[in-house]
């Protein structure tokens, strides 16, 4: 009886072996689980870039080369990053219609599924600006005073201080920024298309960017009025100063001649 008694298990036995079971199933799901995540994520981009790929070649090779890296017709591709891809193409401005002094936006022709697919095969030819997320393009809590500020600074001497856009020399032009989204607006500053100069973290901090998009938001509301009345566009003082010169002065010196000229024909009668 004493033999049998030695030999029973214990009554926790069952529990430490389920523990030990269920650590081991835990550790070798951790080990085996991310590898095979990563895996798939490999994959699916791999993918992605394969019909990036297939687009570019159908709709860009003629222009920027195979391989992204340019003709006498096209720029080269490599390390303009995914940012410009997503701008260029979502604004309409690429596949440009025809050549000139500058590419128009237009109505874009592509899903935002097939821009993605050009933006990363166009990522994996050269390191450059990626697609911003939305936390960094949100203007939210952002400081307008601040945006006004520096837009005026480095942006007002082509968009005009209101983002109204103007003209530049050789045919060539600032567009206006109305009706831009927050994103795009954000990828021109970091980019830099066509005759715009790039505004990278260095020069305009993510925080500086989100302060000029909450300027340019406010400014360009259908809420906001002109506390001056008829803008003029807002060209700014310049033009202002010239239409009440010309308009406002011009109308005061025709109605003095009006006036003489009834005093003199008041003396002759």
């Amino acid at each position: 009886m004493k033999k049998l008694s030695a030999r029973r298990r214990h009554p926790l036995a069952a529990l430490v072996v389920l523990l030990i079971a269920l650590a081991c199933t835990g550790g070798l799901y951790t080990l085996v689980a991310p590898a095979d995540k990563a895996k798939a994520d490999e994959t699916a981009q791999s993918l992605t870039i394969d019909e990036g790929q297939k687009l570019y070649a159908v709709g860009c090779a003629s222009c920027h080369g195979t391989g992204g890296k340019g003709t006498s017709d096209g720029p080269s591709l490599v390390g303009v990053g995914a940012a410009a891809v997503d701008f260029q193409v979502g604004t309409g401005r690429m596949p440009a219609q025809q050549p000139g002094a500058q590419v128009p936006k237009k109505k874009n022709i592509y899903s935002q599924a097939e821009i993605d697919q050009l933006a990363a095969y166009i990522a994996s030819l050269g390191a450059g600006p990626s697609v911003p997320t939305e936390n960094q393009y949100n203007p939210e809590g952002a400081d307008i005073a601040k945006g006004g500020e520096l837009f005026r600074t480095n942006c007002a001497q082509c968009h005009n201080f209101t983002g109204k856009g103007g003209a530049l020399t050789n045919g060539k032009y600032a567009p206006s920024l109305e009706g831009v989204s927050q994103k795009h607006l954000y990828e021109a500053m970091q980019t830099g298309p066509q005759n715009m100069p790039s505004f990278p973290d260095t020069t305009l901090s993510e925080k500086n960017k989100k302060d000029i998009i909450a300027y340019l938001d406010e400014v360009n509301s259908d809420k906001t009025e002109s506390p001056g009345g008829l803008e003029l566009g807002g060209l700014g003082p310049v033009s202002e100063g010239l239409f009440g010169w010309i308009f406002g002065l011009g109308g005061l010196i025709a109605v003095a001649v009006w006036v003489a000229a009834r005093t003199a024909k008041a003396k002759k009668s």
